[in-house]
């Protein structure tokens, strides 16, 4: 307990060094992140020591990964709780700590001394005696005796009750301290569900990826085949066919009609052009079929989550597709710049007057940003031009 309070006093020392180095050429910009993750894994190992005296289970708190640069690391230290709470500790730990562990010495001392001193009267000066049961001085092997053992006898109740209860109260000091405010729960839980929706849409966009490869590559190919052999079994009869010409003459223009809804139907689920192309390329595909000029900006595009990536087509096409149908529009313009966020901004130079209860196609749009934790704005005055811009998080 001792040890640790002054721990304790040595790390607030030692991270204001690193907090007066930030000016300083920048060195305490890169040091304390650093210092902060070496203080939560101590204040992590102080959890687990005070969870064993109080007998509770103490669950581990790893810290995240450190972000790659500087600025995010710094925006995680400043951004999160865990960096707030291991300082309260800190700071409680020197004012709670050190007078419980000064305490704590001094009822061990009291039982301890007599053991080491007592035998040792005889080497204390004569105006100066060993003292022992506090103030009574001891003159002769008799005394050292008798009063140490009196002062055993009377210490080790003292420390049978006080040192356990000391350790408790420093142990409960501890867990309060780095234990999360109701608020702090409930963003760590909000976090939490954050990255877990994150993970299922990633999941559910492999498998996406996954069933269309399989559509493509093995169900597409088979009626490929079959509408072939059903075509060569057409040229192989007569002219008229009879009966078994026309039967033929229905399968295969069914199994035609059969390929076409399959390609629609993997289209609408992961359109191939998004995992040939990437999104830059499926964005460019789809404007150059809008029927209208379309300008388009990809310049500021990086590299994207999948289920992000398949909203931004999705959006994308939705948003030029209703500019051609329903703005009447002359030029639009699509913009995509990627950073923590996906920004889409879709501009035409149409009528304007979007309303979003008539079925113009933006409830679609707001969903699939919504699912991702995204947002939707959209600038339409009646007379245009309609500004739609949607940012969808790239990173939980």
């Amino acid at each position: 307990m001792f040890a640790s309070a002054l721990g304790a006093m040595v790390s607030l020392a030692v991270l204001a060094v690193g907090v007066a180095l930030v000016p300083v050429g920048g060195a305490g910009l890169v040091l304390m992140p650093r210092m902060m993750a070496v203080l939560h894994r101590w204040t992590e190992w102080q959890r687990a020591q005070a969870g064993a005296v109080l007998g509770v289970d103490v669950p581990a708190r790893p810290a995240p990964p450190a972000p790659a640069g500087v600025r995010e690391q710094w925006r995680q230290l400043l951004m999160g709780t865990r960096a707030r709470r291991d300082l309260r500790w800190t700071a409680l730990h020197v004012v709670v700590g050190l007078p419980a562990a000064l305490a704590a010495l001094t009822v061990a001392g009291l039982l301890v001394n007599p053991v080491l001193e007592a035998p040792l009267w005889w080497l204390f000066p004569a105006d100066e005696p060993l003292r022992l049961l506090v103030a009574v001085p001891v003159t002769g092997w008799r005394q050292a005796i008798g009063m140490g053992v009196a002062q055993v006898v009377l210490a080790a109740p003292l420390a049978w009750w006080a040192l356990p209860r000391l350790a408790r109260l420093h142990a409960r000091a501890c867990l309060a301290a780095l234990a999360p405010s109701e608020a702090d729960r409930l963003a760590e839980r909000v976090g939490e569900l954050t990255e877990s929706r994150s993970n299922v849409l990633d999941a559910h966009a492999a498998e996406l990826r996954r069933i269309e490869r399989d559509l493509h590559d093995g169900t597409q190919a088979r009626l490929v085949a079959i509408a072939m052999r059903l075509a060569m079994a057409r040229e192989a009869l007569d002219d008229d066919g009879g009966p078994v010409g026309r039967l033929l003459k229905d399968a295969h223009e069914g199994t035609e009609e059969a390929m076409t809804e399959l390609r629609q139907v993997i289209r609408t689920m992961y359109p191939p052009v998004l995992a040939d192309r990437g999104l830059a390329g499926a964005v460019a595909a789809v404007t150059a079929k809008a029927g209208l000029p379309v300008e388009t900006d990809v310049s500021g595009l990086g590299a994207v989550p999948a289920a992000v990536e398949t909203a931004a087509y999705f959006i994308v096409a939705e948003a030029v597709t209703n500019a051609t149908k329903h703005s009447g529009a002359g030029h639009v313009t699509v913009r995509l710049a990627s950073g923590r966020v996906l920004r889409i901004e879709v501009c035409d130079d149409g009528r304007g007057g979007v309303d979003e209860s008539r079925g113009t196609g933006v409830t679609g749009i707001r969903r699939r940003a919504a699912a991702l934790d995204g947002t939707l704005s959209i600038v339409s005055p009646p007379g245009g031009p309609t500004r739609l811009v949607v940012e969808l998080p790239c990173a939980s």
